[in-house]
């Protein structure tokens, strides 16, 4: 019986690496489905100045509302423009009309890519399940299956907040491509056979303070892309503010992105909404350590990485709030608190010791 069921867990452990080198194949495809999005979805130059000096186009009215008066007769209202502002005084800019530029052909190819990120979702996440049923715990006991479970719930997020209605489909290749480099790291270097975990790791506390940790890293690296693409976008409409012309491809790309004020505020949005997570992330931690060995804090390096990061999204968060800073400076701050959770995951692992080297390379 002890043989069988030896057997039954390798085939498992086989049919996750091969559902994860299924989903990658998948991915790719996604990829280019994303990159011929934007590549159709691009319009010339000639067609952006018509349209800019279309009258219809430069300066239509908003659309009229109606509504009835005491009397019983109907007014007619202007409906009034909606804008987006980072800070007070910022730009009124609208926010462009995403990869697909408007256009059907670039449309198509964005649902294509859409779907197969959809597919390659759950093919992954076949491959963690799999994982799992392998080893007969929670699929994440060393950096090779956090690496998978990391991919897998930042594809999820993304998915969500499009079943959401959420306007962030722009985010999708550039996802795709960390999802791609991500899991070519696991599979490359961080490949670890399945096995049983050590004595410390033999605890409830490992679905709840991992998971968490796991869902946290994935949401705060959406919340970074938003960041950086809010600083090549911020830089494009000062370009364009100051009168300056930007190169073709950097028009034809960052055009049809949100206005930086939307990404600015998706940024703060996203991280303000996880940060409480990554508190409980922490204590969790913290409850753990006492029942494994027998205190609650050591300065451990991943502690204190841990507790490092929590401080710069406190000081990102903090700074937003009551010294109202918004646009660079805050992207910047956002931009170093995740350099600071990608550090206390890979940099720590890998080049620091400690009670977490357990994790495996």
């Amino acid at each position: 019986m002890t043989l069988l069921a030896a057997a039954t867990n390798e085939s498992l452990a086989d049919l996750s690496n091969k559902l994860v080198y299924a989903s990658m194949a998948v991915y790719m495809l996604a990829f280019f489905a994303h990159i011929t999005e934007w590549v159709f979805g691009s319009r010339s130059k000639v067609g952006r100045t018509a349209a800019a000096l279309t009258p219809a186009a430069a300066a239509a009215p908003a659309p009229a509302v109606q509504v009835r008066t005491k009397g019983g007769g109907t007014a007619v209202l202007d409906k009034p423009k909606v804008v987006t502002r980072a800070a007070s005084g910022a730009r009124d800019v609208p926010d462009g009309p995403g990869a697909a530029g408007g256009s059907e052909k670039g449309d198509l190819y964005g649902r294509i890519a859409v779907s197969l990120t959809v597919l390659g979702f759950l093919i992954e996440a076949s491959g963690v399940v799999s994982r799992a049923m392998s080893v007969e715990r929670a699929p994440w006991g060393n950096m090779y299956e956090f690496n998978l479970t990391f991919s897998t719930v930042a594809v999820g997020a993304y998915l969500l907040l499009l079943a959401l209605k959420k306007n962030v489909r722009w985010l999708g290749l550039i996802l795709v491509t960390s999802i791609l480099l991500d899991l070519g790291i696991a599979t490359t270097w961080l490949y670890t056979a399945s096995d049983q975990l050590v004595p410390a790791l033999h605890s409830y506390w490992l679905w709840i303070h991992v998971s968490t940790a796991i869902f946290c890293g994935a949401v705060f690296y959406i919340g970074a892309a938003g960041a950086v693409l809010y600083l090549f976008r911020d830089s494009y409409e000062s370009h364009l503010e100051a009168g300056r012309t930007p190169g073709r491809f950097r028009t034809s790309v960052l055009e049809r992105m949100p206005s930086a004020a939307s990404l600015d505020k998706f940024s703060y949005r996203i991280n303000a909404a996880v940060f409480p997570l990554w508190t409980f992330t922490i204590v969790a931690g913290a409850i753990w350590a006492g029942d494994a060995w027998g205190r609650y804090w050591g300065w451990d390096p991943k502690e204190v990485w841990s507790f490092v990061t929590w401080v710069a999204y406190a000081c990102y968060l903090h700074a937003r709030a009551t010294a109202g800073w918004k646009g660079r400076k805050a992207a910047y701050l956002a931009l170093f608190a995740f350099a600071c959770w990608i550090w206390n995951y890979y940099g720590v692992n890998i080049l620091l010791s400690g009670k977490h080297s357990y994790a495996g390379v």
